[in-house]
């Protein structure tokens, strides 16, 4: 397993199937994303590799 953040991406629990994204580190970001799961239960954001999975709990009811 590696150290490089760019080789293990962070990976963040949310609830919603719908989430944004702006890289976490204010200016020094990437501009703002607003990305949908759609049928699968996560995403990964094309800027900076986050991966935002869908609690277990939230995607038994659909939201």
């Amino acid at each position: 397993m590696s150290n490089n953040p760019a080789e293990n991406p962070e990976q963040i629990i949310v609830t919603k199937k719908r989430i944004s994204c702006d890289g976490g580190v204010g200016a020094l970001g990437h501009p703002r994303v607003w990305m949908d799961m759609g049928q699968s239960t996560a995403v990964t954001c094309k800027y900076c590799d986050r991966e935002y999975i869908l609690d277990e709990a939230a995607s038994a009811g659909g939201h």
